[in-house]
């Protein structure tokens, strides 16, 4: 029997996901690694270590696979990958710096002066990447102005995805998708920009060779094959970014649909047939295909806001074991609205809507009536506030939203669903499995291995799911809340 493995490359681990050919889940292994805060604004993570765990879940969901199925044929591998990484390699490309992920903030001032230009207008409209810290256009110009030495002395620059494959296969290539999240691709002619490259004083040759997601790689090294457990000349597929096939994975192909991920960061995107940027430059517009683009906007304020609440907040005090689900739990216990409680969640800056990086977090509207729950409570809704003016934008620019997809490990939380679809006002539709990326992974590997024509027609095989129902009283209690938390953000964003 065959099967295909989706390789998700995370902020917070790798996940290897094996589907038989229709796209069930077979097994999975996830292997977990830290983030680097060497000082303020500074997330960094070892490309080494993701590379090592690139190599331990492969294997290890090999072996899953075999105890089910006694005997198997890995048909191929396709791989998802964060945006917005950079790292430096130098001559006999030599590593020269960690990765620098999306969450560091350290080029904000670059960011900020070039954000009231016109060329970062121009820059943002030709690329679809908003001006923001995160992007490498803006770590380049850091880089440069901060470590020249290590900027002069540079032979590629790369994300992690493209370390992953140089470290299998030797050479650097780079998919389309994760390209046009640099802010150095031009996203009408899908090359690099000459424009954003000569800003920041690099070369088109010091970047990767930019190839369609479906690109795949073959002939690995017989030791490293041996180590993973498959055989050297199974296909790698370089697939796309997470935020890209986290669309295609949830099946929200057709008009309307959008999809909300929450992971260690969040996200709520659409599909579009052309690329639309905004005259305010409030979204992205990233490459998917040649016949697909994916319109919508991140936001920092993700699970990483919740992660830090229940590690210093939860049960226990600082640095507590409270779970995530009695979290949930604990929040259920308090009426929508926390009962006047508001949360701005900026704790790491913002990018989507405003992409200031200077953003911070806000309790507000503290009464003596207020206890932890209310604080828990309040958490959730000003995560989901965040993402929800986010999808308020993303209407004005690609029209109405019908139905969101969830997907990220908070869709496994009734709770957390269901407030999204109170919020929104909308349905929501949770699938059997949530963890999208791996399964877009899947998809474009079939379409590059000739399994499918087109992806429309594996999609509709996927499962229905579950489908969360909006409740007309609970929208009214958070947009009021909601309408506070937009008023309160324009009040105080000038004391960042």
């Amino acid at each position: 029997m065959d099967y295909i493995i989706g390789v998700d490359i995370g902020t917070s681990g790798t996940k290897a996901v094996a589907f038989d050919v229709f796209g069930s889940i077979i097994s999975e292994s996830y292997v977990g690694y830290p983030l680097l805060n060497p000082q303020k604004d500074f997330f960094e993570q070892d490309p080494d270590v993701l590379f090592s765990a690139v190599l331990k879940a492969i294997p290890q969901v090999v072996r899953r696979v075999n105890d089910i199925w006694g005997s198997a044929r890995l048909s191929g591998i396709g791989f998802s990958s964060a945006m917005h990484g950079l790292i430096v390699m130098g001559e006999q490309d030599r590593r020269l710096t960690n990765c620098i992920i999306w969450a560091d903030t350290r080029a904000e001032a670059f960011a900020t002066k070039l954000r009231n230009t016109a060329e970062g207008l121009n820059i943002y409209l030709k690329t679809g990447t908003p001006i923001h810290p995160m992007s490498p256009l803006c770590k380049l110009a850091w880089l440069r102005e901060h470590l020249p030495s290590v900027f002069s002395a540079a032979k590629k620059f790369i994300s992690i995805k493209e370390y992953v494959f140089f470290k299998l296969f030797g050479h650097y290539v780079v998919d389309e998708s994760i390209a046009s999240a640099t802010g150095l691709f031009d996203i009408y002619e899908r090359a690099w920009y000459p424009p954003a490259l000569n800003l920041v004083g690099i070369l088109p040759e010091q970047l990767a060779k930019p190839v369609p997601i479906t690109y795949r790689c073959s002939g690995l090294d017989r030791q490293v094959a041996l180590d993973m457990q498959i055989p050297d000349d199974t296909p790698f597929i370089v697939g796309g970014s997470d935020g890209c096939l986290a669309n295609l994975g949830a099946g929200a192909v057709a008009p309307g649909d959008a999809v909300v991920t929450i992971g260690t960061s969040g996200a709520i995107r659409m599909l579009s047939g052309s690329p639309k940027t905004d005259h305010k430059a409030r979204t992205f517009s990233y490459v998917l295909t040649e016949e697909l683009f994916v319109l919508g906007g991140a936001v920092n304020s993700g699970g990483m806001v919740l992660r830090w609440y229940k590690d210093h907040f939860g049960v226990g005090g600082i640095d507590g074991d409270q779970t995530y689900s009695s979290l949930a739990e604990e929040a259920a216990a308090v009426p929508a609205g926390a009962d006047g409680l508001v949360f701005l969640p900026y704790l790491a800056g913002e990018r989507a809507p405003h992409w200031n990086a200077d953003a911070k977090g806000l309790f507000f509207g503290i009464q003596m009536h207020h206890r932890k729950a209310h604080f828990t409570r309040a958490v959730f809704e000003g995560i989901t506030y965040g993402l929800y003016s986010v999808g308020k934008v993303l209407e004005e620019i690609a029209g109405p939203v019908g139905v969101l997809h969830a997907n990220g490990g908070f869709a496994r939380s009734p709770l957390w669903t269901q407030l999204l679809a109170d919020v929104f006002n909308k349905q929501v539709l949770v699938r059997e499995s949530v963890e999208a990326a791996a399964k877009g992974a899947f998809l474009v590997t079939l379409k590059a291995l000739g399994r499918i024509a087109s992806f429309d027609k594996a999609i509709g095989n996927l499962t229905s799911g579950e489908i969360f129902m909006p409740n007309a009283r609970q929208h009214r209690a958070y947009m009021e809340n909601f309408r506070l938390f937009e008023r309160l953000y324009d009040r105080v964003k000038d004391e960042f």
